[in-house]
């Protein structure tokens, strides 16, 4: 297994430093390469906060990317990302709201925003 800090996926998905794309392009080709649920949330946080690219446009890269990755809680992951591109959310509340709708997790939050929303999941 080999596991992806946030510097390899950002390499990959930006192909900014040709050499570095093409090192973490070979890992994905040999496969098994793990992703965490906290190194997305970076990618995801420097994508928006440093390059300034848009949130469908970061869930759907994002989403493309995790298709060639394994993630512990995938599931929760993917939901996150699709949550993220929709609604005007952090990521990080997204990904809790992925653990109540996926997990069925109960969310203590003061976040109105996030209530909100999980109060019209009907979950």
């Amino acid at each position: 297994m080999i596991l992806f800090d946030s510097n390899m996926i950002l390499r990959y998905l930006l192909n900014d430093n040709q050499a570095m794309a093409d090192k973490a392009e070979r890992y994905l080709e040999a496969g098994d390469v793990f992703v965490t649920i906290e190194i997305i949330a970076e990618v995801v946080y420097v994508l928006k906060g440093v390059y300034s690219i848009e949130r469908d446009e970061i869930a759907n890269t994002v989403k493309s990317f995790l298709a060639l990755v394994s993630c512990r809680d995938m599931d929760v992951l993917q939901f996150a990302i699709t949550a993220y591109g929709e609604h005007n959310l952090d990521f990080v509340d997204c990904v809790l709201y992925g653990y109540h709708c996926m997990k069925n997790a109960e969310i203590a939050t003061f976040d109105t925003k996030l209530l909100q929303l999980i109060a019209e999941s009907g979950n």
